[in-house]
């Protein structure tokens, strides 16, 4: 694993045998400010593919950050492991730990696998976890405003290519039909758009699939 020379500020390997967590905290950058990224939980095949993972992630929520002017550096965390089966309170509130333990270099949030209620969880133990649930204060579901922001984006570059917002009659494929890709598909639908839809997981497509049935 080039961790050395990956240019990265930090890295942190997180393992609590009692609850089963391992999990990888990387902080890329500090530049702008505290390091902000969401955390993944992902059946990684290997650690190698986790740390590789959080690496590349993190660099590039260093990048995302300063583009939109924040002043926030880029950070990422990957757990290994199902979610399906493996999350718990207790290996969430584990990883909560761990993030306070950064002191503040860290800010974490949803990503891949982790959900509002599972970041409540996890600032059971930390200050620093963000994407709360709006009961508890905090911005809710933000992957609604992610894929609407995509949405634009490809509008936009609808506008340049050929001369119209519209996408529709166009096709578009669409990998990973999770939070931000089910918002992102209706957006399309709507729009007139032609949607072709792939996940590893066949449920998500049929998920997709109800819910934008005419």
């Amino acid at each position: 694993m080039e961790i050395l020379s990956s240019g990265h500020e930090q890295v942190v390997f997180c393992s609590d045998a009692e609850s089963g967590l391992r999990a990888v905290i990387a902080v890329h950058s500090t530049a702008l400010g505290p390091a902000l990224g969401g955390t993944r939980f992902y059946p990684y095949a290997s650690e190698e593919a986790a740390v590789a993972d959080a690496l590349r992630l993190s660099a590039a929520m260093s990048y995302k950050n300063s583009l939109a002017g924040l002043d926030l550096g880029g950070g990422k965390a990957v757990i290994i492991g199902d979610p399906a089966t493996d999350k718990t309170e207790a290996l969430l509130r584990a990883y909560g730990r761990f993030v306070e333990a950064l002191g503040g270099r860290y800010l974490t949030a949803c990503d891949v696998g982790t959900y509002n209620a599972d970041l409540d969880v996890v600032a059971r133990e930390t200050r620093f976890a963000h994407g709360r649930s709006e009961a508890y204060g905090g911005c809710g579901d933000s992957s609604v405003l992610t894929a609407y922001g995509v949405f634009l984006g490809m509008q936009a570059a609808a506008q340049h290519c050929w001369g119209s917002r519209s996408l529709a009659g166009r096709t578009v494929a669409v990998a990973g039909a999770g939070k931000v890709g089910s918002h992102l598909i209706g957006h399309l639908v709507d729009d007139g758009a032609d949607v072709v839809v792939t996940d590893v997981d066949p449920a998500a497509v049929e998920r997709v699939q109800g819910a934008t049935r005419r």
